[in-house]
């Protein structure tokens, strides 16, 4: 199979964010500072491992559908859906809230482009779902890290 250009672009988006997102993990993780910081520091790194093992699994995709992904710097500040990373140190309070949000936009990106990713080809639908629960669990598992016990959490509907 090769992939349509729309198929190409829409993994390309995926790849993007995904090199976008250890890149900022990254950046939060040698410039965190407060309480908690060991446990963010070590947090930070899961994130980072698994944004790098989902890229190489989507740019390795691509050219499986003879596709070629683009990791270039360039491109990857240019296209990326994640806002930019604060200079400087951050907070751990504040780093949790920043890469909750990357983690979440990252996987919008990721609902964004599935349908039409799956109508053309459903096994790289299938990686998307891997890395959309995987991702999910680690916006939940950091995000928790200033959560209070009495905070609204969102009951499932009823059927």
């Amino acid at each position: 199979m090769k992939a349509s250009q729309t198929l190409a672009g829409n993994l390309q988006a995926v790849l993007t964010d995904l090199i976008e997102l250890q890149l900022q993990g990254k950046q939060a993780h040698w410039n965190i500072v407060g309480q908690n910081f060991r446990d963010l520091h070590l947090q930070l790194d899961e994130i980072v491992l698994a944004a790098r093992q989902f890229a190489d699994d989507t740019a390795e995709r691509m050219r499986s559908l003879h596709a070629l992904p683009d990791g270039r710097s360039a491109t990857i500040a240019e296209a990326t859906r994640l806002s930019q990373f604060p200079e400087g140190l951050t907070n751990t309070k504040e780093a949790v809230k920043l890469i909750t949000e990357r983690l979440e936009r990252t996987v919008q990106t990721m609902r964004d482009v599935h349908d039409e990713v799956d109508e053309e080809d459903p096994t790289s639908a299938d990686l998307l779902h891997e890395f959309i629960a995987r991702l999910e669990q680690l916006a939940w598992m950091v995000n928790a890290e200033t959560m209070t016990a009495n905070a609204e959490v969102q009951e499932p509907d009823e059927k």
